[in-house]
């Protein structure tokens, strides 16, 4: 069966069918008229497989070994409960902070913050885990000018293809044009890549990342 087939019987997206290939966790045949993937109701099965792994955060690794039985399926899902029991604990943790900070009666203004980071502190050393918030921050801030910048290429790019293909449609079109303006627009792609650099670069040492140093 095709791709597309795959992809309404699985749920999976086309492109996560074909990454999960890319890693050696399916090997679909070929259709010898055509060269098309051709894929069987084996390869769906194992794909549902896949799909129930990731969404019980099974890393693509470890499903790799399970496949080739250098991990039994109990090893991988004890590994998994463990994980899970210690992010249920360091819940807690935030949750019995929390009750403690509303129990006190404290404002914002006369919250006690020195003590409730000392304690942070110290239960980070006992081995606790806290979200840190300002990566998140900093992801986010970062989404806008990929896009941006995504966009911006694509059509500079798509200029540029459009000039070659009126050379081909139109062979009077004079060289030099196509020349000068595949040039602007080449150079206008190496310019949003080198200010999406520079952005990134900012943002990653903007307020968010100093202030992940507290």
């Amino acid at each position: 069966m095709k791709i597309n087939q795959v992809e309404e019987l699985v749920g999976i997206t086309k492109k996560n069918i074909r990454f999960y290939e890319d890693q050696g966790l399916i090997h679909p045949g070929r259709n010898s008229e055509n060269g098309y993937r051709d894929y069987t109701l084996e390869d769906v099965a194992v794909l549902n497989q896949i799909k129930l792994l990731r969404r019980l955060e099974v890393p693509i690794e470890e499903i790799l070994k399970l496949q080739k039985d250098e991990l039994t399926l109990s090893n991988c899902l004890e590994m998994r409960i463990t994980e899970f029991a210690k992010r249920q604990k360091d819940m807690d943790v935030l949750s019995e902070l929390c009750k403690e900070i509303i129990d006190s009666g404290e404002g914002l203004s006369g919250l006690n913050t020195d003590k409730y980071l000392e304690d942070m502190k110290r239960l980070e050393k006992g081995g606790v885990r806290f979200m840190d918030i300002n990566q998140i921050d900093v992801k986010k801030k970062k989404r806008g000018p990929i896009i941006a910048a995504i966009v911006s290429i694509l059509f500079m790019a798509a200029m540029i293809i459009l000039m070659f293909w009126s050379k081909v449609v139109d062979p009077s079109t004079p060289i030099l044009l196509i020349v000068i303006t595949v040039a602007i627009f080449g150079a206008m792609i190496v310019g949003v890549c080198i200010a999406l650099s520079q952005r990134l670069k900012e943002i990653d040492g903007g307020e968010e990342h100093e202030a992940s140093k507290y």
